[in-house]
Parts: C-alpha cells; structure tokens; sequence
C-alpha cells in the first residue's frame, strides 16, 4: 500500500508518493490555500496540473499538510475535495505549521517557525502544537515572509529610497509600470506570491547595504514579534522551513547568537523530515 503527502504553500504544493517507506515520485502543483482557493480553483488544480493515478499507485491514505488549514472548518473544506477527486474516503488535512514541526523537531520539543511566501512560528512538544502566536496573513502580518519583503522592494524602489545601482537594476528587470503592478497585486488572482517573487530581487543582491538592511530589519522584526514571545525558545531549539529562511540562513543564525538561542535545522521545504516522519 502507498501513502500519498502532500505539502502544500501559498505559492505550490509538492505531492509524495511514499511506498514502503521511500519517496517513489514527487509532483508539483500550485499551491492550494483554502482561505485564497475556492471549490473551483481546487478542482481546476487537481485535475490539470496532478497527474496521478491512485488505483495504480495502489493510494490508500491521503495526508495532506497546508496553509490555510488553520481550524476543523478549513480542514474539512480541504478533506472534502480531496476525497471528491480522488474517490478515497481516508484523508486528513492539517496546518502547514504541523508539518514543519514535524518535519524539523520529529518527536523532540523544539519552536518552529515557517518563512516561505507567508510566516507563521509555534511551540511543538514532541507530539502536537501546544502554543502558537497568530498569523494574521500578508495583508496584516507575515513579518519576514516572501510577502513581507517583496512589499519592501516595492517601496524602496517607488518610494526612490535605492540608491542608483540598485534602482537600475531593477528598472532593467521589472520595468518602472507602476500601473501594471500595481494590477497584479489589487485586480489579479493571488497577489501574496505576486509581491512574494519581488524577494528574489533581495537574494539576487545580498552584499549590498541597503538589501542587507532589510533582510536584517524584516528577520529582526519576525524574532520580536513571534520568536522572542516563546519562553521556550530559550530552553530548545528554534527550527526553520521555507524558501527565505533557507535563502538567509546566515542571517538567521548570527541573530541567534545575539539572543542567545540556538539554531536548529532549517529546511527549504519540509519534504524529507516528513517522509522520515510518517515512515519511522
């Protein structure tokens, strides 16, 4: 029998085939939010971009982890389409911040954070989540996220706060329509990973001052507003997982070292701690 995990982001959503304890096959997908995708979206998603055969595939649980599944509401939305496409009645939907700690602490205690297109951090114990500072989303919070920072590209370069090389670099790569951004991100669907890709322009030029500024500014604000709020980030081990932490790793672990905790892992995606968990 297999089991099928899927990890799903704002931005994608990466299916596993486990069969006997190994990672068979890997699909990507978009991502599948259910606070940004609708019954529509979901359907549209699963049936053009995941190609898969469970009867083949011998499929007899789905487990799937994603953002957005923040309640039993979300959660059962979720299940639902699952078992809708696929036609199996064995499906589970938990919180994208269950399957970082998972994949990062296993069963020890540790506080996790995700930094990806969206920021979120908890308290896990070993076996479940025991407290967690609220994520208010892109619009309110997601301090440090892919989100967060994109904005602050924006803003430097609109508000003419970069200096010339960095304003001509992104002039070069981007383009200075003002009017066309800006409907990507009030009149087009999905605009958290819009303004997310804006990020990549930071990774492209770390060793500037001002870039460097604001990784450092964005991570800072992150650890006072989420990190620093748990006790026990003091006592075990604060995880990371997400493309931005990953990105800025180094960053991370030098603000650490000020405050006087200590670095855990720090995965890009969570994809192989949670294999090895489901599978130990």
């Amino acid at each position: 029998m297999s089991l099928l995990i899927a990890d799903s982001g704002s931005t994608k959503t990466d299916w596993i085939l486990v069969k006997n304890g190994k990672a068979t096959k890997t699909i990507q997908t978009s991502g599948l939010n259910p606070f940004i995708c609708g019954e529509e979206i979901y359907a549209t998603i699963l049936q053009q971009e995941l190609n898969l055969d469970l009867k083949r595939n011998n499929i007899e649980e789905i487990i799937f982890y994603g953002a957005g599944v923040k309640d039993s509401n979300k959660a059962k939305f979720v299940e639902k389409q699952l078992s809708k496409h696929f036609g199996i009645k064995n499906v589970k939907a938990y919180s994208d911040m269950l399957a970082a700690s998972r994949a990062t602490c296993g069963l020890e205690k540790g506080v996790c954070c995700i930094l990806g297109t969206g920021s979120n951090s908890a308290y896990f114990d070993g076996n479940r989540i025991k407290t967690q500072n609220p994520s208010l989303g892109y619009i309110v919070g997601d301090e440090g996220s892919g989100t967060y920072l994109g904005k602050k590209v924006l803003q430097y370069y609109f508000y003419n706060t970069f200096d010339d090389e960095l304003k001509e670099s992104f002039l070069s790569r981007y383009g200075n329509d003002l009017t066309a951004i800006l409907d990507n991100i009030y009149s087009r669907p999905f605009p958290n990973r819009y303004i997310a890709g804006f990020t990549q322009f930071l990774m492209d030029h770390r060793g500037h001052y001002m870039v460097e500024n604001i990784i450092e500014d964005a991570l800072i604000e992150f650890h006072q507003k989420h990190v620093l709020k748990y006790r026990e980030s003091w006592k075990y081990p604060v995880h990371f997982v997400g493309a931005v932490a990953y990105a800025f790793r180094d960053i991370i672990k030098d603000l650490h070292a000020s405050y006087g905790l200590t670095t855990g892992k720090i995965l890009k995606a969570p994809k192989d701690g949670l294999i090895a968990y489901h599978t130990q």
